[in-house]
């Protein structure tokens, strides 16, 4: 495509493990120069190679938001991936579990976009793409607080997309669908621990049964081409599902047109 002959380097949020650590790579064997980001910086399984740097950063702390700005420079694409989930029943959520959510998936991007537009301004160029989530195409049970926190940055990207577009900044939103053992999904089950209230129990087993065995799921591989695709994208489109679940819960909403 045209389009990676100009879009050179990547920054991406969030890449300890899983979808952050798959787009990496993937961004990495398309040629790409790429920064992978996370709050503890180490190589894991990402390649050793001089087109990929590990740098520090925490979304909910401002000074390494600003600081792996600085020290990466130029980017062509920011990837706005590192977020948190929580299970469990909303009345049992402790204000303090919510605010937590909410400050590494909603605010969170907020803080590192106010710090990058600037950069992305001056230079009329540039491509955003926050990762959210298929619960913002059908929200499901016992996630209230996740979704919430999603769908804020649904509507703020949105919103945001016509307001950079002025400045020929394209913003794009990857919705990734259910990807069972993944690391994220391990933490958000984690987060349950006390959540589920014994009044909620009846409700919450074939819930948990129908996760135990789904049945369209999501790779990490299906988030990382689809944010391949919505970095590279020149129709306009502002929403790409990701993985054949989100694929087929965007049809059935009939509310996108699937990229």
């Amino acid at each position: 495509m045209s389009t990676t002959k100009t879009l050179k380097t990547v920054l991406i949020t969030g890449c300890s493990s899983g979808y952050g650590e798959a787009t990496a790579r993937y961004f990495h064997d398309q040629g790409w120069n790429v920064i992978a980001t996370m709050r503890t910086p180490r190589l894991g399984e990402l390649p050793k190679s001089d087109r990929l740097r590990v740098l520090a950063l925490d979304v909910t702390k401002p000074e390494t938001i600003a600081a792996a700005l600085e020290q990466a420079g130029p980017i062509d694409v920011l990837v706005n991936n590192a977020g948190i989930g929580v299970v469990g029943a909303f009345e049992a959520t402790p204000m303090s579990t919510i605010r937590e959510v909410f400050e590494t998936n909603t605010f969170g991007v907020m803080a590192v976009l106010q710090a990058a537009v600037p950069r992305f301004r001056e230079r009329r160029a540039g491509v955003i793409v926050n990762v959210t989530s298929s619960v913002t195409l059908a929200p499901m049970p016992l996630a209230a607080v996740y979704t919430a926190s999603k769908l804020a940055v649904e509507g703020f990207t949105a919103s945001l997309a016509h307001e950079l577009g002025a400045f020929n900044v394209k913003v794009k939103l990857v919705e990734p669908g259910y990807g069972p053992g993944t690391r994220f999904t391990a933490n958000g089950t984690t987060r349950m621990q006390g959540l589920i209230p014994k009044s909620y129990e009846a409700f919450a087993q074939p819930i948990f049964a129908a996760f135990a065995q789904p049945g369209l799921t999501t790779t990490a591989s299906d988030v990382a081409e689809a944010i391949w695709r919505a970095a590279n994208d020149e129709t306009g489109t502002l929403r790409f599902p990701a993985g054949p679940d989100a694929v087929a819960l965007a049809k059935s909403a009939s509310l996108i047109k699937v990229a």
